[in-house]
């Protein structure tokens, strides 16, 4: 007898879930894209322990069939595919068949559907893939479904789910997913009686922001708006007698596919541990791609520290001939037919928009009570230790506390399962001591007795009505807020804080920029400039500069040589394991040429392994121009103060240095009004 042998369906069906069904979020993730390719407006999830114990899903869809409910429970059995023609262009979430049949294999699931065309339902009950009760119900339209004891004949299975809080924040995280997506719909997420999430239809996606993060999350976002792209796609080769009649033919316009981006993401400040505030959907679906994560990052090399992620919320559409979605059990991830055409898209636009944008980062003041709360959803911690940081009182954490709590997930806007981890952390950055300066000499005499004051009368025990005797700062005084950094050749400097912070005025408020990351900035767009059109300025050494390297530096050395000479160093080999300067940028000091050449070699030694030479070249002119930029504690004269603001507003980027530190602070004089209780 043979060995080979066909599994039986039941069997099939568990090996299926293994891939299909991971946690109670999986469950949800495929009811839920179930309800929506039915053309649900109204989605309600309710869930028990974490999914554990029940998952419930209430839609409004179109409902199934009697028929049609009975089959939905075969495997492969899918009303979204008809040929293999079908799989080239797959328009909705679900196309599998696998869904139902693996879920149904371990839980005790019940469905109750009834379509329109029909005036009874249907109700199924299916405990451990086997069917137990099919009958006809009074039922109203569209479709529940109830999940009940996952995983309860897979007790190995069930052994590996998390905690019920971080099963919960998964679920809540996938929902939360899907209401920005669908911002047209109503969807709302209870767990044991509490209401998470409750969203109703709105009109824009900034209005579903608001619903679900609140107002000063929306207020830290810069929108894209709606943004395309063509691709023209290059002929198929024909035969020759083919190509001489197409030619002499009327030609015709050749084809192309369209690429549609739009969304939000955050300013450069705004900084997470992990990629779980990242958002990103390709025509409607939740998906996670490194493709996508990596055009993300580099538009935000050079503006933020390499272990920092931005929050984004990006929706690319584009043809379904272009997408592949049918790359892993789960639909959690997808293949690009022009993968580099889309990652440039992606980065080239995020880049852009910060520069035309330009966000000014601000002061962040306490919460005031009006700002609209997130929604509970969005708020849900991935374990019980970092929802004990989250109660702890702010000043009760130590300083070794606040490092840790910052390496924990960023519990304001969960991902889905994610990276969690922060990366690597970039080179280190020195480390300055602000010196403090002597303030004026007193010109008033303190050192008198205290005038004794005579008590005056008792006070009556009631409130007057006018405790402002000044009045109100007349309203259309307040100018509007400037949320640009394009201000900045308007400021006026007013001084120095410790001969290292420049303070200025505006038409609104205070500003504060750091006078080293300001020139730095200034000096690295320079830099990048001079090497582009190949004019750097350079300074011959008196005596070449002898470095001995490690043999490891070496063979780093043998590999960046030539953009060493690209960047301004002239460098040649000088004997075993030696180098000789002799030339290098004149901005550089002589006594910062060693240690810059050993920096860029540590950056070299880690940058080509991981990413490209484009971002080697931005590397080592960050690194000359942190080396060559006016330092902290350096006294500045008005005029070079000014110098300095017109020549940071003419930059690409004033945002951040080239290592992800902030310039410029704006206090607004609104916030400046509310501080002083004058508004």
């Amino acid at each position: 007898m043979g060995r080979i042998r066909i599994l039986p369906d039941q069997v099939a069906n568990k090996i299926a879930a293994g891939e299909v069904v991971e946690r109670p979020a999986s469950v949800v993730k495929e009811l839920l894209e179930n309800s929506l390719d039915a053309g649900a407006t109204e989605l309600r999830v309710e869930v028990e322990s974490g999914g554990r114990r029940l998952i419930r899903i209430t839609d409004d869809g179109c409902g199934m069939l009697r028929d049609d409910a009975l089959l939905a429970f075969e495997r492969h059995a899918t009303s979204k595919l008809r040929d293999v023609k079908d799989l080239l262009s797959i328009a909705t979430l679900g196309f599998r068949g696998e869904a139902l049949p693996s879920i149904a294999s371990v839980s005790r699931l019940q469905l109750e559907t009834r379509s329109a065309e029909e005036t009874t339902g249907t109700r199924i009950e299916i405990a451990g893939g086997k069917m137990l009760r099919c009958e006809e119900a009074a039922l109203g339209g569209g479709t529940v479904i109830t999940v009940r004891d996952l995983f309860y004949n897979v007790p190995a299975r069930k052994k590996f789910l998390r905690t019920e809080q971080t099963e919960l924040a998964h679920i809540a995280s996938l929902v939360t997913h899907y209401s920005l997506a669908h911002p047209g719909k109503t969807l709302q997420l209870i767990s044991g009686g509490s209401e998470l999430l409750y969203v109703t239809p709105v009109a824009t996606l900034a209005e579903r922001v608001f619903q679900v993060f609140g107002g000063r999350t929306l207020e830290d976002l810069v929108e894209i708006g709606e943004r395309e792209k063509e691709l023209f796609l290059a002929a198929p080769s024909v035969p020759p007698s083919q190509a001489i009649a197409e030619y002499r033919a009327e030609p015709d316009e050749p084809p192309s596919r369209r690429f549609r981006l739009n969304g939000f993401f955050s300013r450069p400040q705004v900084q997470k541990a992990n990629r779980n505030s990242i958002f990103i959907f390709v025509n409607g679906r939740l998906i996670r791609d490194r493709l996508l994560l990596h055009a993300l990052s580099s538009a935000y090399h050079n503006l933020m520290p390499p272990a920092a992620y931005p929050f984004a919320l990006l929706f690319i559409d584009c043809d379904a001939e272009e997408v592949d979605v049918n790359v892993h059990p789960s639909k959690t991830e997808v293949r690009f037919r022009h993968g580099s055409f889309v990652h440039d898209f992606v980065r080239d636009t995020i880049r852009e928009r910060l520069m035309e944008s330009r966000p000014a980062p601000s002061f962040s003041p306490a919460p005031r009570s009006a700002d609209s709360p997130a929604q509970p959803a969005a708020q849900l911690p991935y374990s019980e230790f970092s929802q004990m940081i989250e109660n702890q009182a702010p000043g009760a954490l130590s300083l070794a506390d606040a490092e840790a709590a910052q390496l924990l997930p960023a519990a304001g806007y969960p991902g889905l399962t994610g990276d969690n981890t922060a990366g690597q952390a970039g080179a280190a950055l020195p480390e300055f001591t602000l010196r403090s300066t002597q303030g004026p000499s007193p010109r008033l005499d303190f050192s008198a007795p205290p005038l004794e004051v005579a008590p005056g009368p008792r006070p009556s025990g009631r409130l007057s009505r006018r405790l402002d005797a000044h009045g109100e700062f007349p309203p259309e005084a307040v100018p509007p807020p400037e949320m640009s950094l394009s201000v900045l050749s308007d400021l006026r400097p007013l001084g120095q804080i410790h001969e290292s912070f420049i303070v200025a005025a505006g038409r609104d408020g205070l500003w504060i920029i750091d006078q080293h990351v300001a020139h730095e900035r200034i000096l690295f767009e320079q830099v990048l400039k001079q090497r582009a059109a190949g004019q750097v300025e350079t300074q011959r050494l008196l005596m070449p500069m002898i470095l001995t390297l490690t043999a490891e530096q070496q063979i780093d050395y043998a590999r960046i040589a030539d953009e060493l000479r690209a960047s301004g160093f002239e460098t040649e080999p000088f004997g075993n394991r030696t180098i000789a300067v002799k030339s290098a940028p004149a901005a550089i000091a002589a006594a910062d040429l060693e240690q810059i050449l050993f920096e860029i070699l540590e950056i070299a030694e880690g940058e080509l392994r991981q990413r490209s030479l484009d971002d080697l070249r931005r590397e080592i002119s960050a690194g000359v121009a942190c080396r060559a930029a006016i330092k902290i504690n350096t006294r500045l004269d008005a005029a070079k103060m000014e110098w300095l603001l017109r020549a940071l507003s003419q930059t690409d980027c004033p945002m951040s240095c080239p290592h992800g530190r902030p310039i410029a602070m704006h206090y607004s004089t609104r916030e400046i009004l509310k501080a002083f209780h004058r508004i």
